[in-house]
Order: structure tokens, then sequence, then C-alpha cells
């Protein structure tokens, strides 16, 4: 969302749109007060792979509403291409901790999270901290340029304050390790931490796009999905613990016929360990 009335969307087929054109959302089983109220909104501008800007005739809490009672939840492709959504993706596609809209996808890793699991971690004297990522579109767009330097990294909004800052700093301080659930979480406190780790309060943007060399600072262990090929999350994971042990990792998934991508099964992997 980029203002009351206005929201960056993807469209398909976007080269049949042009900026001024009108878009009408809705029409058969659309609910009678969105009907009434004509959920339609004029292309404002064009961006590249697909993206345009919105400027919808609501605005705010109606325009809110309208989107509620018109719109479908957004699973990923590799899911709704192959099913409708249904009303357990509702439960099913979002972690029990989510407090904030913001988001246009799950955090895929927290799926994995119940309250009884919770509970068991908070028995066996685990602690917990709890940060916001607005995951973005750009996390699951394919990289297509050669040379990751040419790859745009879209922003993403975080947030971290500052006691959960000074709890995982006291962790490290006393010797704890930092394992962060999701690719997601650990791109934040990699945004959060400074050069030489300490963890400070973030809020606002952040693009940071992580390929093998990058020197993590902030994170002792991820808990995260099996990803797709090509895209920003293996070579996250790839710089985290190295391509020869993720080639090996994913060998072993597919041999032994895992689960990949949203739905699927969750590994716990370590930093590679230093020459």
């Amino acid at each position: 969302r980029e203002a009351p009335d206005r929201w960056r969307a993807f469209a398909r087929p976007a080269k049949r749109l042009a900026a001024g054109d009108r878009i009408r959302f809705g029409g058969e089983g659309a609910s009678e007060v969105c009907a009434l109220a004509g959920l339609d909104a004029t292309v404002e501008e064009k961006g590249e792979g697909g993206e345009i800007l919105l400027r919808f005739d609501l605005a705010g809490p109606a325009l809110d509403e309208a989107i509620a009672g018109l719109g479908a939840l957004p699973l990923p492709p590799y899911i709704a291409g192959k099913r409708a959504t249904d009303a357990q993706d509702t439960t099913d596609y979002q972690t029990v901790y989510a407090r904030e809209p913001g988001a246009v996808a799950a955090p895929t890793a927290g799926l994995h999270f119940s309250d009884d699991l919770l509970r068991q971690i908070d028995a066996a004297g685990i602690e917990r901290v709890h940060l916001t990522l607005h995951v973005g579109a750009g996390t699951f767009l394919p990289v297509k340029a050669e040379d990751t330097e040419a790859h745009r990294m879209h922003a993403e909004i975080g947030l971290l304050d500052a006691p959960t800052a000074e709890r995982l700093n006291a962790v490290r301080a006393r010797g704890g390790k930092i394992v962060a659930v999701g690719t997601t979480a650990l791109r934040l406190l990699e945004s959060a931490a400074s050069p030489e780790g300490t963890i400070r309060p973030f809020s606002g943007p952040t693009d940071i796009f992580i390929t093998p060399g990058y020197r993590f600072r902030a994170v002792d262990a991820l808990v995260t999905n099996f990803h797709l090929p090509r895209s920003t999350l293996f070579m996250l994971v790839s710089a985290f613990s190295g391509l020869d042990t993720m080639r090996a990792a994913y060998a072993h998934a597919i041999a032994a016929g895992y689960r990949f991508y949203s739905y699927g099964d969750a590994s716990l992997l370590f930093p590679e360990a230093a020459e």
C-alpha cells in the first residue's frame, strides 16, 4: 500500500494495460456492498515485471472492506495453480504468532510452529522474541540477471524495537545462540546488525540482498523451508551454509521425497565452517 487509495500490485497480463486504463474488480459473485460501492481503479503507472500502481475510487476503511469482500487469499502460484483457495487456507497459510497486516505472503518457516510447540519451547527454557518484516514480492521473484549485482531487490518494511534488540544482544553476550525462524527473520536481523554484530533497533524499509560471500553478523542458525532454484532465498541459504552443503541437502531432499516450498518441509541450517 502506498496511500489510502493507492496500491502497487502485480497484473497479468500487464502488457494489456496502459496508464489511464480503468479496471473494475468483481462482477458475478461480488457482495452487494462491494457491488454498490463499485470497486474501480485507475492504472496510474506501469513498472517492471508486471508491476502497476492502482488508484482506487475508494480509500481507507471503505477500500479495505471492498478488498476483503472481493479478494481471495493470495497463495503462491505453485499452490493456487493446482487447486482453488479454500477456507482452511486462511488458517493454514498464516503463522500462529502473526499480528500486523502488511505482508504479501506468509513467512513459511513459521508455519511449522503450533501453539503447542511454542509451549514446549518455552518449557525447555528457550527464549523467544518476535519481530516484524512484511514479506514483499521481491523475495519470491526469480533472478533473471546473470550477475546478481544487477538484480534489484524490492524493499520490505521491518520493525525491531529496542527491548527486543536488548534481549538479543544479552543472549549473545552470555554465549547463547540466535536462531532465526525463516529467511524473513534473518534478513531483518542482518539489516539491524552493526558491522560488529550488535543488533540495533530497526524501523523502516530494507532491500538487503544476501548472496554467497556475505558475512553474517547476527544469526547463528536458521530454520527454513526448501526454496525455488534461481531465487534470492536459495542464494541466501547458500551464503549461510555453503553452496556445496545446500546442493547435497537438496539432493537428499529430492531423493527422500521431501516437500518443497510454502507447505513443505523445514530444515535446520548452520553456518558454513570457516576455512
